[in-house]
């Protein structure tokens, strides 16, 4: 399976790096990434025709392809591949509104059987249900439940070329490979529940649409408001908005024409200031008009420039956790700061969360006792920190905290988990369950750079779910799982505004992925790992176009990607010297994390 992963989504493998003691680590490759928001990541290609191979297995894999693309002729181009007395099974649907692609991921190599080019053959593909492409762009969770399809194939009738397939599944199939190759993602945000903060939600678009399509494309997407998971988090347009005809215009003036209910000031403005981040890599003026009429002239770099998507980051600065102790860590072109923290409470700490809010530091350290039961410590005060609450209870085991960065920086809030469960913490560190309606013990939970979105990892599985922030009254709603191929997952976190970094197993070894937020495109990033990944931070503020800064432990190690390798002793500042006795062994450095 890792071959074929490698083979369909990789470029080039990277050389190894460096291992702490038994710890086994070997580098396959690095993933390209995901296409950031506005980008379209696709070829511009169209799929390939039913003659481009004769050969049993590639001819399936252009099968999987062939619906890629503009949705009107989707049934068309997968009929070319059928049989003309099996192009029946397939059920079309009447109009292109409703067509829907069935997105599978394989797991491994199509078998074919027999394996020489008869006038008959049989080829079985066995695959994972990613979702169901929707024509809004939107990948939704899977509704079919194969986990194999089987084809058979007959030789084209005297005359013609190639192969036809000659008892195709009911549904438009398409491959994660062929989303990843003939799609690209586009970013488009909706208004958190009190307008005060835009939330991501990630669309696909065939690569061949033209520039001048996309505008129209981004005003349907926002006015049919956002996909089911995320839509109990966000607000949607006003009930009743839809687009009159198509965007117009080019280069550096677009006209948008919408039917708009109680289109007041307010709204028109909180719509320009979606319009221009969802229309983010497009600059120039954009005429907005309701029914006709000109009401609002959006200058889309100037609109994003007066309302930043989030709080600027800063750099990120690394730390670790030494012997219990917080330290910064140190690695080529990086500089990290002092610990934003009195060294009063600098001590017995498991793992950590910093964060920059405003002039404030939010600290939030997992500290233990001589028992080994863990509680929270909570504080929050211009760098240093120098007074932390501590939660009520002990228990028996804390996860890495997350804070959610909500503009409400009177009321800081986090979420943990604590012997299986998710809990909602204030700055007092007082900690509220949290029911999630998902059956399975939490082992991890990471909230998104806008603070709305979290990832959780559930009975082993890949959750997200959307949040409802309203001072600190904080609402989890019902989580969405996700495909992947990993097994028994054990930590998460965000990588960028639409992707995740996670860890698991893949074929009995432990395995580090990358993938979009709705699960469709996914990619190793780093794989056989000698030991669990038991620690996971990312950096999802990064420069576009470059992989962000990942760290994790495995094995009481902590590593870090760009390249991977060990982070060493020499690279954690402020340690005191080494102990000289015989036989005593200098610790690892621990739970590393970024502040910014």
């Amino acid at each position: 399976m890792a071959a074929l992963l490698a083979g369909v989504l990789l470029p080039a493998g990277l050389a190894g790096c460096g291992i702490p003691h038994e710890t086994e680590v070997q580098v396959d490759g690095r993933p390209s990434r995901a296409a950031e928001a506005g980008a379209l990541n696709g070829t511009g290609a169209e799929p390939p025709s039913q003659a481009a191979s004769s050969e049993p297995a590639q001819f399936i894999r252009n099968y999987l392809s062939a619906a890629a693309g503009e949705r009107e002729q989707a049934y068309a181009r997968a009929k070319k591949f059928i049989a003309p007395e099996s192009q029946n099974l397939l059920k079309e649907k009447p109009q292109s509104s409703e067509v829907e692609l069935t997105v599978v991921r394989l797991r491994e190599e199509p078998v074919v059987s027999p394996p020489s080019n008869d006038p008959f053959s049989e080829v079985t593909v066995t695959v994972q249900q990613v979702g169901v492409l929707r024509a809004d762009g939107t990948l939704a969770p899977p509704v079919e439940i194969q986990t194999k399809y089987v084809f058979h194939l007959r030789s084209a009738d005297a005359g013609g070329t190639g192969l036809f397939i000659t008892d195709p599944p009911k549904v438009l199939l398409l491959s994660d490979t062929a989303l990843r190759r003939f799609y690209g993602t586009h970013t488009i945000y909706f208004w958190n529940s009190d307008q005060t903060r835009l939330v991501p939600d990630q669309r696909y678009l065939p690569s061949t649409v033209p520039t001048e399509r996309r505008v129209t494309e981004v005003v349907k997407w926002l006015a049919g408001g956002p996909p089911d998971w995320l839509a109990q988090g966000v607000t949607r347009l006003p009930a009743g908005t839809t687009p009159i005809n198509n965007a117009t215009g080019a280069d550096d003036h677009w006209e948008v024409n919408l039917t708009m209910p109680g289109a007041t000031e307010f709204r028109l403005a909180r719509l320009a200031t979606q319009l221009a981040w969802s229309l983010q890599d497009f600059t120039g003026e954009l005429q907005l008009k309701i029914q006709n009429q000109n009401r609002r002239t959006v200058d889309l770099k100037q609109a994003r420039d007066e309302f930043a998507l989030y709080p600027p980051p800063g750099a990120p600065e690394r730390f670790c956790v030494y012997d219990g102790v917080i330290h910064p860590v140190s690695v080529a072109g990086e500089t990290s700061g002092p610990v934003p923290l009195s060294e009063k409470f600098n001590k017995g700490v498991v793992s950590a969360a910093l964060n920059r809010v405003g002039d404030e530091v939010l600290a939030a350290l997992v500290v233990t006792r001589s028992d080994r039961r863990q509680r929270l410590m909570v504080g929050s005060d211009p760098a240093p920190v120098t007074l932390l609450n501590g939660s009520g209870e002990w228990y028996g085991s804390i996860g890495r905290p997350t804070w959610l960065r909500s503009l409400d920086q009177d009321h800081p809030t986090g979420l943990v988990v604590a012997d299986g469960g998710l809990y909602r913490f204030d700055g007092m560190a007082a900690m509220t369950p949290i029911s999630l309606g998902v059956p399975g013990k939490v082992s991890a939970v990471a909230s998104s750079f806008d603070g709305h979105r979290i990832a959780l990892i559930i009975g082993g599985e890949l959750y997200v779910a959307p949040l409802s922030v309203d001072g600190n009254a904080v609402t989890v709603n019902q989580p969405r799982r996700l495909a992947t191929l990993l097994t028994g997952l054990t930590v998460v976190d965000w990588y960028a505004a639409n992707e995740l970094v996670f860890a698991g197993n893949e074929a009995g070894r432990p395995a580090i992925y990358q993938t979009t937020v709705d699960g469709g495109l996914e990619a190793p990033l780093k794989q056989r790992i000698g030991a669990e990944v038991t620690e996971l931070a990312a950096y999802p503020g990064g420069t576009v176009g470059a992989p962000p800064p990942v760290m994790y432990e495995t094995n009481k190690a902590a590593f870090r990607n760009d390249p991977f390798e060990i982070i060493k002793r020499e690279q954690v500042l402020d340690l005191p010297e080494p102990s000289a006795s015989p036989g005593v062994r200098s610790p690892n450095p621990t739970a590393p994390f970024f502040l910014y």
